[in-house]
């Protein structure tokens, strides 16, 4: 491939796009329901939904900032949309936001993700013939700078920023999507009002379709009662790392040696604290209370399931004579309620990472930044955001690139360019030819256009 010498660009046409795929995107969203879900909003602005649709359509087509928005203002994108407006419009949208007005836009998120689960098939694995749903509770830090965030902090990773809290949806043969998101001052403990956000995750997930088993999944940050009482209130099983505190390492203690069961896993895991790779482990389970220090009628009786792998890396200890039982091997341990075997529910519970992959992909997106001094407006932003990656995601299902990646969703399907013609009084869309994903993107348009598929009840 060589440039040619003879072009000359010029900024003229005010019939192409370059975002053609936010045409069946948005007509995704709205045939799921969008328009009317955002008709609630209280905000003190006029025409508040269709502004609030202009940010997640900047938001799919790669918009990580205000100012970003201005992507939707060129060619012939004011002939495929009405209601486009400029980035200094939405900032003071944004700005006009309080708390209850974001309560209400998180609302209209999951309500969408409900509509959107029915008109994408596949979106949500509903759990059927046994398999289990999951949702997965984990928060990030989203790194500010300047002294004009509000609410930002210095949280436990020492980086002065704002706290984002997620809890998403997956299944085993579907990609995570976001039930529910929120943002935080930075300083805030992971698990605070971690059994309000699983209660409403849970809610909403039982709300798209899921009528099979549900798992709620964590780290030890919420090891609470908060947490897993909440999970046992709504009839769902938990699976949370447990804190290495004293009654653990005693019921650990206790394993009888002949427990430990070898595992094997298919593919080598890498170990952060050692640093290295593994393929290899041992596990066992013991039966377990948490939480016995609070009244006897929140006791929660469950099961103790504890991985180990041999330790390389000596402790300090070790040059003392004096051996321990966390010299020779470094345990993970986790509480469930599940029915599954000691080795399912460990593999279960490792799969939680995949809530990482979700924060990934919203970190290389719409929350690179948290683009207002305003700690409302980046509420307003962060649950936005949630609304454009679960629509992300629908249009991926569609577009039958299940688990393609917001990035590779966006080069293949929506930053697509086109030329608009007019043919009897109707618009027509001219596409590159020989778009190596034109089928992908014709798939969509027909479901995007096509009455919902029934649902079985």
């Amino acid at each position: 491939m060589r440039v040619s010498h003879t072009v000359r660009p010029v900024f003229d046409d005010p019939n192409l796009v370059s975002s053609a795929g936010l045409l069946p995107a948005l007509k995704l969203a709205d045939s799921a329901g969008l328009s009317g879900l955002l008709e609630q909003l209280t905000v003190p602005s006029a025409n508040a939904g269709s502004k609030a649709v202009c940010v997640v359509a900047g938001m799919l087509a790669g918009a990580d900032s205000i100012d970003d928005l201005d992507l939707l203002r060129h060619g012939g994108m004011g002939r495929l949309f009405t209601g486009i407006k400029a980035p200094s419009t939405l900032g003071t949208f944004l700005r006009s936001f309080t708390h209850g007005h974001v309560q209400q836009l998180d609302a209209a998120g999951a309500g969408l993700l409900a509509g959107l689960a029915a008109r994408a098939p596949g979106l949500i694995d509903r759990g059927e013939d046994g398999r289990l749903t999951f949702v997965d509770v984990d928060d990030t830090v989203r790194g500010v700078h300047g002294y004009a965030k509000q609410a930002a902090a210095f949280g436990y990773s020492g980086i002065r920023g704002l706290n984002i809290q997620l809890a998403t949806i997956a299944g085993a043969g579907s990609a995570p999507v976001i039930a529910r998101a929120r943002l935080r001052r930075g300083n805030i403990a992971s698990a605070t009002g971690a059994g309000r956000l699983l209660a409403q995750a849970l809610n909403t997930t039982r709300a798209a379709g899921v009528a099979g088993q549900v798992m709620a999944r964590a780290d030890s940050a919420y090891y609470c009662h908060a947490f897993i009482g909440t999970a046992l209130r709504h009839a769902a099983w938990f699976s949370v790392t447990a804190r290495m505190d004293p009654k653990v390492k005693a019921a650990i203690c206790g394993i009888d040696p002949g427990a430990w069961r070898t595992i094997r896993y298919p593919e080598a895991l890498y170990d952060e604290a050692e640093q290295r790779w593994i393929s290899d482990a041992e596990v066992a389970e013991v039966p377990f209370v948490a939480f016995t220090s609070r009244r006897k009628a929140e006791h929660v009786p469950c099961r103790l399931v504890v991985r180990r792998v041999r330790r390389h890396q000596k402790l300090a200890s070790d040059g003392s004579g004096q051996g321990e039982l966390f010299a020779t091997y470094r345990h993970h341990a986790f509480v469930t309620n599940s029915t599954l075997s000691a080795v399912e529910a460990d593999k279960a519970h490792r799969e939680h990472a995949i809530i990482e992959q979700v924060i990934a992909e919203l970190k290389d997106g719409p929350l690179a930044h948290l683009p207002s001094g305003k700690y409302a407006a980046n509420a307003a932003w962060v649950a936005l955001a949630a609304i454009a990656f679960n629509l992300a995601r629908a249009t991926a299902v569609a577009a039958q690139m299940d688990k393609a990646r917001w990035a590779s969703l966006r080069r293949r399907i929506i930053t697509i360019p086109a030329r608009i013609a007019t043919s009897s009084r109707r618009l027509i869309l001219h596409l590159p030819r020989n778009w190596a994903y034109e089928t992908g993107w014709e798939q969509l348009w027909t479901t995007a256009n096509a009455p919902p598929t029934p649902v079985a009840t």
